[in-house]
């Protein structure tokens, strides 16, 4: 259990990510980083429902199976749930556009060992209540298991400790994707079987690369937003495009159920 102290502590140094982030491309250090920080990470940027338009075919299937489907299917089979009373990015941030008191959702047994200083136990039906509002309130969702939640909570074990972050795109700490080794970037993927990409229809505005991807994976070029290989599914840049420019394709018609698996793998939240 960690001691407000040492949580306090955190957020002061959370402003400097980037230059620590920059540390991890030193081949010794990004070892050290690695084994301390982020070993045995997985993580997944769930798509937000809001993007998959229930009157158009995505790719070449026409069930509408919802993302958030993924965080209802853990909630519901955990017996253990805990809902922070804040959210540690967007707080040392002092975020001004998203609500910094709509924090983690940590699942497991695990959760036995958070400081009750920070947050607090809840039923499902108080969980399932908590992610419709962070949906809501315009927030990414990004669920898996995660070293550094571990290490700053002082739980254990690792693998029972699920988290369940609600990113906004100006203060969620994977902002530092590009710019971090690689190895520990690949730890973060998007779902199976999605594809974003722009048509078509871009008039070259650049609206989707201010400030929307959480990854930096949209640019202009010739006049026309492009994305690349650094692309996590979230949706975001769909959402936001004035001309429905960018649009999405599901090529899976599983990845629903893939995505839970590959995460049921990782965590026992029972």
């Amino acid at each position: 259990m960690r001691p407000l102290w040492f949580v306090n502590i955190l957020e002061k140094t959370f402003p400097n990510i980037k230059f620590i982030a920059k540390l991890t491309n030193v081949p010794i250090l990004g070892k050290i980083f690695d084994k301390l920080m982020f070993e045995g990470d997985d993580l997944t940027y769930l798509l937000q429902d809001k993007v998959i338009k229930v009157d158009k075919k995505l790719g070449e299937y026409e069930e509408y199976v919802l993302p958030s489907q993924v965080l209802e299917y853990f909630i519901k089979k955990a017996n253990y749930h805990w809902i922070m009373n804040f959210c540690i990015c967007r707080e040392s941030m002092q975020c001004k556009d998203y609500p910094i008191k709509l924090g983690c959702l940590f699942l497991g047994e695990a959760t036995l060992g958070i400081n009750p200083q920070l947050g607090r136990p809840v039923t499902k039906e108080e969980a399932l209540e908590h992610i419709k509002k962070c949906q809501e309130a315009g927030l990414v969702h990004m669920i898996g298991r995660n070293l550094l939640d571990k290490q700053w909570l002082g739980v254990k074990p690792g693998n029972k400790l699920l988290s369940i972050c609600n990113c906004c795109p100006c203060c969620c700490l994977w902002r530092v994707s590009p710019i971090i080794a690689p190895k520990i970037a690949s730890k973060i993927k998007k779902m199976p079987g999605v594809e974003v990409r722009v048509t078509e229809k871009c008039v070259g505005c650049g609206t989707c690369t201010n400030g929307v991807c959480f990854v930096d994976a949209i640019h202009m070029v010739n006049e026309h937003a492009f994305i690349n290989e650094n692309c996590r599914g979230c949706g975001r840049c769909i959402d936001i495009c004035p001309q429905n420019a960018i649009e999405l394709l599901i090529n899976d018609k599983e990845y629903i159920i893939k995505s839970i698996k590959r995460i049921d793998k990782l965590v026992d939240v029972t």
